[in-house]
């Protein structure tokens, strides 16, 4: 949908790291401190596949697999405002209802259908609001 149309379609990804998992906040940390040097969906997809087995040593394995600069990186996820991102994410999680992950909204809307067909019939249907009638 992002690529069918680039001009009317936007992706924004919040942090919500999930109070039960041990690593989620160090995750999120992480996430941004890679999108610091061009690197957020690299390390974001690579921590989902790994979520499971999460913990510092393979967050190094990440960082190393990534090339990423190691010190730069860590000072990024020691700065308050990375700590200060991830709450206002969480924040604006709570706020709006969000239980869980991954959880997806359109338009503010919940999509419910999370399948590529769920994907397309809202964001189609979102896009003809968009359009004047004639």
């Amino acid at each position: 949908m992002l690529a069918k149309y680039p001009d009317k379609v936007k992706l924004v990804f919040k942090n919500f790291p999930l109070r039960n998992h041990k690593y989620a906040k160090k995750a999120a940390k992480a996430a941004l401190a890679a999108h610091a040097q061009g690197k957020f969906w690299e390390f974001h997809d690579l921590l989902f596949k790994n979520y499971n087995k999460l913990n510092d040593k393979k967050i190094d394995e990440i960082i190393s697999k990534l090339k990423l600069d190691k010190k730069a990186f860590d000072k990024k996820m020691k700065a308050r405002k990375t700590q200060a991102s991830i709450q206002k994410d969480l924040d604006e999680g709570v706020k709006a209802g969000v239980r869980g992950t991954p959880t997806i909204y359109i338009n503010g809307k919940l999509l419910r259908v999370r399948s590529l067909e769920g994907f397309k019939s809202i964001i189609e249907k979102e896009l003809t609001k968009l359009t004047p009638k004639s």
